[in-house]
């Protein structure tokens, strides 16, 4: 396992950490005063800020992207099809010219959360059928960019509204039966908020192989955890085994960025600067 004590050159910045904090450039800005070589944006503060901006904000800095959150929410009904499919093309079309390595899927849970507007329904079995297709169309896009697509499942209190792949079984299940050639298009984003419970992780990141696992992320699990959402943890600040994790990861071969990404109502009421440098302290010492 790589030993990050020394320096942080292997931090990358999901944005949302200091989301609450300044906009994308703000934070582009902040990641390159402190050292951070690498960020993964999300869609609403790139077009906050403008695609064409936000691109040359990263140009400018010399940051290399971990990835772009996030494409998916592919259930639905009907009537919302067609715009779920759109505005997955348009993630590709984002993710191209921003020069991510890949796109995030949150696969979305029951259609009515996903796409607000949608019919209710309680049958996650048809949420799931919708996300094998969806996926299944995307690539097809997705392909002709050259853009990998990371599935990030997500932990199973968002089954019903975020995601209904709450697995990293069912992710790879996925990306089997729509990548069985193991090409390079279709893999996963492991969050260790959203899979360290689960007793068959270790098998299951080495079925993924280094092929497959296109993004890592860190956070910590606090207990007691106040809010699902918006009270994530710090590295070292929860019950988290990070390096385990990290160290089983990095025995398949992966050698990328670990990406700290944390949604925390404490964490966004402090300074940027003091949020970026803590990242950086934790990245050394507990990641």
């Amino acid at each position: 396992m790589r030993d990050f004590s020394k320096d942080h050159r292997w931090l990358s910045l999901n944005t949302a950490t200091v989301r609450k904090q300044g906009d994308l450039v703000a934070i582009i800005e902040a990641c390159a005063r402190h050292g951070i070589r690498a960020i993964d944006p999300w869609r609403d503060q790139v077009a906050a800020v403008g695609l064409e901006r936000a691109a040359r904000a990263v140009r400018d800095a010399g940051l290399e992207l971990t990835g772009y959150c996030r494409g998916g929410m592919f259930t639905s009904d009907a009537a919302h099809r067609i715009e779920a499919r759109d505005d997955n093309r348009r993630a590709v079309d984002e993710a191209k010219a921003l020069g991510a390595p890949c796109i995030v899927l949150v696969v979305g849970g029951l259609p009515q959360y996903s796409r607000p507007g949608s019919a209710a329904s309680k049958d996650i079995l048809a949420a799931r059928s919708q996300v094998h297709d969806g996926i299944a169309e995307m690539m097809e896009y997705a392909d002709s960019a050259n853009m990998p697509l990371a599935i990030e499942p997500l932990h199973p209190a968002y089954a019903g509204d975020r995601a209904c792949v709450n697995t990293t079984k069912q992710a790879l299940d996925i990306c089997d039966a729509l990548d069985p050639k193991r090409s390079g298009a279709l893999g996963v984003a492991l969050d260790v908020y959203h899979i360290w419970w689960d007793p068959e992780l270790l098998p299951q990141i080495a079925r993924a192989g280094k092929d497959r696992l296109l993004a890592f992320h860190v956070c910590d699990w606090l207990v007691p955890t106040k809010d699902i959402l918006n009270d994530r943890g710090m590295m070292g600040d929860g019950v988290i085994d990070i390096k385990s994790v990290r160290s089983a990861v990095e025995a398949q071969g992966f050698a990328g960025y670990s990406e700290i990404e944390i949604f925390s109502e404490e964490w966004w009421s402090k300074p940027m600067d003091e949020v970026l440098q803590t990242c950086i302290e934790r990245h050394r010492s507990v990641v």
